[in-house]
């Protein structure tokens, strides 16, 4: 009888039948909302800062102070809900004060509140239309800079409400108010203010066990709460939180003012809630990304976001309440707290309903100037030091300067135009500015090329190439990270046509290190490769640097032979892949080239595996006599058959010491420039190097040091980690015996890289950006930076490395993914970085 029949069930009298399909699954209850305690907590901080903010926000912009609550409640029951990143909190937004502050003071507020139901719409629209991702397009320069005249304009006007006055339209007649509201300035509201400022800034930074207990209770809430305390308790008059009934709530009414302005505020607060909105989405993905533990969840979906802050602008408007779209304090709040899904938005949503029914009485104890002082904090905090020190770097601080003082004067629209004008500006100063020059030095030719080489330069770029004379050396410098085709041509005909009359020309890149060498005629007449590797001298080998983890396929610095000109190389993408045409004799790049006719093709190996394991090895299987497939087995031969006997011949010379695991999947050659002859090769259980003058015969590792730095005189040491690796599992899960085995006693080695990890010392070794995934990737990153501090205390190496003729570095081999990453060691981190190809070109 089958296993899978239920036969003692089978006879039982008081078995019940079935209720559903043979095949079905068994019914279920009512399904239960689940939540997670992380993110009830989470929810309960972004409340706590919501709550203010939200109240602040209304009464800068003028808008009655439920339309914040509304607005907060919307945010996080809808676009929480509907919104495409889950973790992103949506609420009114210092970014939309300003915008909203003058559809408010134009059209008034149930206007206004139909404005933000026409703007969701108009998102709706944009999101049905996927046009989200293009929104990103936007220069960061113009977005800070937005959000920096933004944040003056909050500042400047909530001034006047510290002061104990009220503010003017715009920023310019409240800086002409200014000196008369200092003259009539209220001490009570001063007084509270600088209480609800002094709160703020003080509170996060409370030292100590205390502190750390304390500060996660939110500073907004502790400084609105202390200063509303302080005033009621010591009689201050002041002007308060006024909430009227909500049976007296303004709801939205039909648009009323010229067509054209309510175009123009529509397509305002449109632009201001999806940028914001969007860019918040993607800022909570990174935030998420760098948080501790593997699950890291999905990403933003950003035409879902913008369907989703469209969905709640269309009911906040329909209920009277400010426009939404993500904000970044709240969002940071919500991130940090170890939210772990959307029910932590939607929570904090009712939290707000909850306040905005039963806490009314509370609320308008409030002092109008404490809410002022915080929403002027917020406003501050949006003039980004960071953010200029940024653009500054970049050149772009035209781009933010305009942008900002756009915002400021004429207002936000006027001034994101005004910042995109100025963009798109400096980008064709920048694409046309070029400056050529010409000059001679000992016999050579200098031409530097300052800045991109479009066809605007090519006039001036012929007219110094041709001042180079007949036969002459020459260097064309070129500084600039872009070259058109007409430039290129140009460059291109020019050298084939110096080269050819018997002169000799290097082109070298704007990268120290990092050009095209074209020696003299009668050797090699070359183009510039199209991976920017330099072409090597035959005779000499320089001009080649790459790095001694160059991916090993087909590298090489020395001339390959060419192919008999009758023999065709087939473009098939598996194996062949094409570069500038190489006229004239054999050259040497750093990949083997063939010369067939006119055509050129570089030929890589397509399995990784040693040389003839790609597609030269495979053709030869499967192709007949005479075929293309034959071609390509007997160029993979030529390629290969001079390799054996060529350390033979020329002797044990290897550039690098590597140092690697024992582990069976581990490939040597796999991410190194590996020839026969190029590695000096220790492998071991653990890549470990035992520290000197550790006794227990432990001096093989020791030896293959001195020999290949004093005898061999390699340039580099590479120690390369794995993922899964047994002996730092070993090393987690240590043996309850504790038996003296050899495998133990060789491990412990590898105990200074466990200590490293358990007593904090760092650098805290990282992965491409992101946290090791569990322990053991951890101590596998921690390990090598570890064994690197172990090489640099063997004497022959840092005396190596003192004089300048050794360097190390660190490697990490990902089995699950077959990529390697290097080690770059930072201030406080060790990072491992995807090994690209600008690594390999260096």
């Amino acid at each position: 009888m089958p296993t899978c029949v239920p036969t003692t069930h089978a006879s039982d009298p008081n078995r019940t039948g079935r209720a559903h399909p043979p095949h079905s699954p068994p019914p279920t209850g009512p399904r239960r909302l689940r939540i997670a305690g992380a993110d009830l907590s989470a929810a309960v901080a972004v409340f706590l800062i919501a709550l203010p903010l939200s109240l602040g926000i209304a009464l800068a912009t003028g808008a009655p102070l439920q339309a914040g609550l509304v607005a907060a409640a919307v945010g996080g029951l809808v676009a929480g809900r509907l919104g495409g990143s889950p973790l992103q909190v949506s609420g009114p937004a210092a970014g939309l004060t300003v915008v909203t502050a003058d559809i408010i003071q134009q059209y008034g507020w149930r206007t206004t509140c139909a404005i933000t139901v026409l703007a969701g719409l108009s998102q709706l629209g944009l999101g049905c239309l996927r046009v989200a991702r293009g929104a990103l397009a936007v220069s960061p320069a113009i977005v800070h800079g937005m959000l920096a005249g933004i944040g003056v304009t909050i500042a400047v006007a909530q001034v006047h409400i510290v002061l104990g006055g009220t503010p003017q339209s715009s920023v310019p007649d409240n800086l002409r108010a200014l000196p008369a509201q200092l003259a009539n300035l209220d001490p009570a509201a001063v007084a509270v203010s600088v209480l609800t400022l002094a709160l703020l800034l003080l509170w996060p930074r409370i030292p100590g066990g205390a502190g750390r207990v304390l500060r996660r209770v939110p500073a907004a809430l502790v400084a609105v709460t202390g200063a509303t305390a302080v005033a009621a308790a010591s009689g201050l008059v002041l002007a308060e939180v006024d909430l009227p009934s909500w049976r007296s709530h303004a709801l939205a009414g039909l648009p009323d003012g010229p067509a054209l302005g309510l175009v123009a505020a529509v397509l305002t607060t449109t632009l201001v809630c999806s940028v914001q909105s969007l860019l918040g989405a993607v800022a909570v993905d990174k935030l998420v990304s760098r948080r501790p533990g593997p699950g890291h969840g999905p990403r933003s979906d950003l035409d879902r976001e913008l369907l989703g802050q469209g969905t709640a602008n269309i009911a906040s408007g329909c209920l009277g309440g400010l426009p939404v779209a993500g904000v970044a304090v709240r969002s940071s709040a919500n991130v940090n707290a170890g939210a772990v899904s959307r029910n932590s938005t939607m929570l904090h949503g009712v939290l707000v309903v909850i306040a905005a029914l039963l806490m009314v009485p509370i609320l308008e104890f409030i002092p109008l100037a404490s809410l002022a002082a915080l929403v002027m904090a917020v406003g501050i905090q949006m003039v980004s030091l960071h953010h200029i020190r940024t653009v500054t770097r970049h050149r772009e601080v035209l781009v933010y300067a305009a942008t900002a003082l756009g915002v400021v004067s004429v207002g936000v629209l006027a001034g994101v135009a005004l910042g995109i004008a100025a963009a798109v500006g400096v980008a064709l100063h920048r694409l046309t500015r070029t400056r050529i020059t010409h000059e001679e030095k000992k016999g050579v030719h200098h031409v530097h090329v300052r800045g991109q080489l479009t066809f605007l330069a090519v006039p001036r770029l012929s007219r110094s190439l041709h001042l180079v004379p007949q036969g002459a050396t020459a260097v064309v410098a070129l500084g600039g990270s872009f070259m058109d085709h007409a430039a290129y041509e140009t460059l291109q005909d020019w050298q084939n046509t110096h080269t050819a009359r018997g002169g000799a020309v290097e082109i070298t890149g704007r990268r120290p290190g990092a050009g095209v060498r074209i020696a003299e005629p009668a050797v090699l007449a070359a183009a510039p490769s199209s991976d920017g590797t330099d072409v090597a001298d035959p005779a000499t080998g320089a001009g080649c640097r790459c790095r001694p983890w160059t991916a090993w396929r087909n590298h090489r610095c020395e001339p390959p032979r060419s192919v008999p000109t009758g023999d065709s190389v087939p473009n098939d993408d598996r194996s062949v892949h094409d570069v500038p045409e190489v006229p004239g004799a054999p050259g040497a790049p750093c990949a083997p080239v063939l010369h067939s006719g006119s055509d050129t093709r570089t030929i890589r190996s397509g399995t990784g595996g040693p040389p003839g394991e790609g597609d030269a090895s495979r053709a030869a299987g499967t192709s007949g006599a005479g075929g293309p497939e034959s071609s390509r087995a007997e160029v993979g031969r030529e390629l290969v058959r001079g390799e054996p006997a060529r350390p033979t011949r020329e002797g044990q010379r290897p550039a690098q010491l590597f140092l690697t695991c024992a582990d069976s999947r581990l490939v040597t050659p796999t991410g190194t420039s590996s020839d026969p002859g190029d590695l000096f090769v220790v492998r071991n259980v653990g890549n470990l190097v035992p520290p000197p003058g550790e006794e227990s015969g432990d001096d093989s590792v020791a030896a293959a040091l001195e020999y290949a730095v004093e005898v061999l005189a390699v340039r580099s040491i590479t120690v390369c980690g794995h993922s899964e690796c047994g002996a730092v599992q070993a090393l987690l899960d240590p043996e309850p015996d504790g038996a003296r085995t050899p495998l133990r006693r060789w491990l412990r080695h590898g105990l200074p890289s466990l200590e490293r990890v358990g007593d904090g010392r760092g650098p805290w070794a990282r992965l491409g950006g992101r946290a090791p995934a569990d322990p053991a990737e951890r101590l596998c990153l921690a390990n090598v930076v570890q064994q690197l501090d172990h090489l640099r205390a063997h004497e022959s190496v840092a005396r190596a490395l003192k004089n300048g003729n050794l360097t190390l570095h660190g490697m990490y081999f990902h089995v699950g993914e077959a990529q390697a990453y290097l080690l770059t060691e930072t201030a406080g981190e060790g990072r491992f970085d995807r090994v690209r190809a600008a690594d390999l070109a260096r």
